[in-house]
């Protein structure tokens, strides 16, 4: 593809880990391409790559079939307001990253308008709403999916797709080091174990799995006295949120500004919400439990139409109970307190485990952010043969 002053992508990116995948994403195709334009939604990470956000990235941040319908009117505006920008000035390529509920319909209506899409993180069409693919193929031009078991289903409906692997992997090193962690987070002499908390980045999550998780502290704290216990706050709000929390609770943790992967590396094991953070876990190489909660009805919607046996990423990258998974009514402070206790104490002798989380991280060490690039470039040089 000839390399002009015109060259410009519009990308929508609808949460942090978007935002991670977004500005590699751009800084590769920069590298390509140092000319491009890059607006559209996204992140901070993205905006310090010469990014032009037109809509705060926090406006997309929903989860939940039920909750997404309080934000429905706003949501359909904002898309409404990318398409037709889109329409009036369009651009090289639009990039959808995750979000596929937002990003899917626009990239649709997109494609049918001339404009080259693509779509950056497979949905889970393997998993649960199978029947998506056929809309999935109306809507892109090219599939970036993250890991190799998300293949087949895209080769079966003969759809454009390159597994790039995923950024984390590339930037997590394949051994963390515990005691430079916990320099890092000026933590002082720990005699106890360390167990990191993170109950999510999104004030619906924080409120739902919060509280559950700082009762599973102080039934911890009852059997292991020494024990302490780091929380990252991803910002201010859910600093204070969390805060709040554990003075209710009568509760006692350490809260770190951000640095949720620092709080894992330091840690000697980790609760945490199903979603990237199991992933960056795994990659750091530190045992956890996943957790998750949502509303009832949305869990009763998805359980029926969910098709795959485990919700955490470590567990579909092994296709075997890797980690814990305690969701919904099974996710109680007594169950979590006990399984977290369990996999810290038999990880450090468990090599098979360690085995595995090694073979997974090399597994998905690809440079993702340099293929997703490339694999962009190509698939437009071939629409201009």
């Amino acid at each position: 593809m000839q390399v002009t002053s015109a060259t410009r992508y519009v990308l929508v990116a609808g949460e942090a880990s978007g935002d991670i995948l977004g500005a590699n994403l751009i800084a590769h195709l920069k590298m390509l391409q140092p000319e491009a334009i890059f607006e559209g939604i996204g992140g901070p990470l993205m905006e310090a790559q010469s990014f032009k956000s037109v809509v705060p990235m926090d406006r997309l941040s929903v989860m939940g079939l039920v909750e997404v319908l309080g934000r429905l009117r706003e949501l359909l505006g904002i898309r409404k307001r990318i398409y037709q920008s889109c329409l009036n000035n369009p651009p090289t390529a639009f990039i959808g990253i995750d979000s596929p509920d937002f990003n899917m319909p626009l990239a649709r209506k997109l494609k049918q308008a001339g404009i080259p899409t693509v779509h950056y993180v497979s949905p889970s069409v393997w998993a649960w709403r199978q029947k998506r693919i056929f809309n999935i193929k109306k809507s892109i031009d090219l599939m970036l999916a993250l890991f190799p078991f998300e293949l087949p289903i895209y080769h079966e409906h003969d759809i454009p797709v390159v597994c790039v692997g995923h950024t984390l992997a590339d930037d997590i090193p394949f051994e963390s080091d515990v005691t430079i962690a916990r320099e890092k987070l000026n933590l002082g002499p720990i005699n106890g174990p360390v167990f990191g908390i993170l109950p999510g980045s999104r004030e619906g999550e924080v409120s739902r799995l919060a509280p559950l998780f700082i009762d599973t502290i102080k039934l911890i704290k009852q059997k292991e006295p020494s024990a302490t216990f780091l929380i990252p706050a991803s910002n201010k709000e859910r600093r204070t949120q969390i805060e709040a929390i554990l003075h209710e609770a009568n509760a006692e943790a350490i809260l770190i500004d951000g640095q949720s992967r620092t709080v894992m590396a330091a840690s000697d094991a980790i609760l945490l919400a199903s979603g990237t953070a199991a992933l960056e876990a795994m990659l750091v190489k530190r045992p956890m439990v996943v957790s998750y909660r949502v509303n009832k009805l949305t869990f009763a919607i998805m359980s029926r139409m969910v098709k795959v046996p485990y919700v955490s990423l470590p567990n579909l990258l092994a296709n075997e109970a890797l980690v814990p998974e305690l969701l919904q009514d099974d996710a109680t402070p007594d169950n979590l307190a006990t399984r977290l206790l369990q996999t810290w104490r038999s990880f450090i002798t468990d090599k098979a485990i360690q085995a595995k989380y090694l073979d997974l991280h090399t597994m998905l060490r690809k440079n993702a952010g340099a293929q997703a690039a490339q694999a962009i470039v190509s698939m437009l040089e071939g629409k201009d043969k």
